[in-house]
């Protein structure tokens, strides 16, 4: 199955998110470029990378949302190609109207870089098949901007619909119902705020992160 990941000027997680989609596939990723107007031919998978896309200029996500590739990214996620974004890629998401809600800044106002705890949501997608709903793992988060925020009316469908995939079992960041992670109303696309490419190899410490890769590729292949 061909992959692409999104690069940016200014991201610095694309190349860990390549690697991953690489170990578990067999197969390196297509490197798209920001400025590209069109996605791979056929391609089954993208993946929207962490950093600080443009810097987080104006806010986290807005330029790099309007950047041309994005385009194209809609596009393809409005036909059901399974779109991922992480960290600034939940972000770049919400900016373009892929995932409801925003990323605020944390409620300390500080930086947090630590291994995370998260209870798997109920959300029934080919992001979470190979876990078990209220099963905890762990995968790191590094970010400043990570408070996920909407208004009540947003969060009670979410929740009514099952599409939340991940929480903080030990809220980090003042999210609100210590959201992580959250999927769109057709589950093809997932936005998290954790960092699941960071734990794919026990080298990493972990490999809690590698089956929402196996999961997602596995529904995607079939």
């Amino acid at each position: 199955m061909k992959t692409a990941v999104l690069v940016f000027p200014g991201s610095n997680c694309d190349r860990d998110i390549a690697v991953a989609l690489r170990d578990v596939t067999g197969t390196a990723p297509a490197m798209v470029w920001h400025g590209d107007s069109e996605l791979p031919d056929n391609v089954g998978l993208i993946a929207v990378p962490g950093g600080f896309s443009y810097g987080d200029y104006l806010r986290c996500g807005a330029i790099a949302a309007r950047s041309p590739i994005m385009r194209a990214v809609v596009d393809a996620a409005n036909r059901g190609v399974p779109v991922f974004g992480v960290c600034n890629g939940f972000q770049v998401l919400t900016e373009a109207g892929l995932l409801p809600g925003a990323l605020m800044r944390n409620a300390g106002l500080n930086f947090v870089c630590r291994d995370a705890r998260l209870t798997v949501g109920d959300a029934d997608s080919a992001f979470t098949r190979l876990y078990d709903a209220g099963e905890t793992i762990t995968v790191p988060v590094a970010h400043h901007d990570g408070n996920y925020f909407a208004d009540d009316a947003t969060l009670d469908r979410l929740e009514g619909e099952g599409r939340v995939a991940f929480r903080y079992a030990d809220d980090l960041n003042g999210s609100a119902r210590a959201i992580a992670g959250i999927i769109n109303d057709r589950g093809n696309v997932l936005g998290m705020m954790p960092h699941p490419e960071r734990r794919v190899e026990t080298a990493h410490g972990g490999t809690d992160g590698r089956r929402l890769f196996e999961g997602l590729l596995e529904t995607v292949g079939a």
